[in-house]
């Protein structure tokens, strides 16, 4: 009678333990399904986060790339996206400020070589283009074309004296401006010039930002407003060319 108790018992837990495996099974196969659903839903429905309230229904699109629906993005040829920008006011009035300031320099001629460092989009290449300087020369971290290429300002790619002027508007950005001056003394000639332009300041500013040009001397340093900017213009003759 004990053993059959025993057996009894044992035949229990077998039958607790296969309901229990069936009821898993059971659970997982339906998790599976309704992810399975979800999935597929999901890869049928057009997405609603960059589709407006109003509009129309789009059966076509069962798989998006995104998202948001895919549309084809023309090709904006690079003069016509240049034609846009050269029309705005804003673009109109830096490249005015920068020739105004050019022309108050009073040391160009229509051969000069210059150097724009740091150039952005190039406004102050167009105010030299404007005045009348042919060699003209625009770099930046970023490309602009046709009017700024692409060089870091702390490694230029030229030669020794190549230029007669370099001038940047952007000093205050660079990260090592000591690198930045060095660089920018080499490239010009002896008895060339150095151009910078910083926020407004004072004559102790003014003292240091020249004392890291090493081989050049103060010519003049004046307020100026560039674009509605204040901003200070120091001028430097470059005694040497070397670093």
């Amino acid at each position: 009678m004990r053993r059959s108790g025993k057996h009894e018992g044992v035949g229990e837990e077998k039958l607790i333990d296969n309901k229990i495996d069936k009821f898993l099974n059971r659970l997982s196969c339906a998790a599976i399904t309704i992810a399975s659903l979800t999935l597929l839903f999901l890869f049928l429905r057009t997405p609603n986060t960059c589709v407006p309230g109003r509009a129309l229904a789009k059966p076509h699109l069962h798989f998006p790339k995104s998202t948001c629906d895919f549309t084809t993005r023309l090709h904006v040829p690079t003069e016509k996206r240049n034609l846009r920008l050269h029309s705005t006011r804003l673009w109109k009035v830096k490249v005015h400020s920068f020739s105004v300031l050019f022309r108050d320099l009073q040391i160009l001629h229509n051969h000069s070589h210059v150097l724009c460092i740091s150039a952005g989009a190039g406004h102050e290449v167009e105010a030299l283009h404007r005045l009348g300087v042919d060699e003209v020369t625009g770099v930046e971290i970023l490309e602009s074309p046709p009017l700024v290429g692409r060089a870091d300002p702390h490694n230029l790619p030229f030669f020794d004296g190549a230029f007669d002027l370099a001038f940047t508007a952007r000093f205050d950005d660079a990260l090592f401006p000591a690198r930045f001056a060095a660089e920018m003394e080499r490239v010009v000639r002896s008895g060339g010039a150095c151009c910078v332009l910083v926020a407004e300041c004072g004559d102790d500013e003014v003292r240091e930002v020249v004392g890291l040009f090493r081989n050049s001397k103060l010519v003049r340093s004046s307020n100026v407003s560039l674009s509605g900017t204040r901003m200070t213009s120091i001028l430097m003759r470059t005694s040497d060319n070397t670093s």
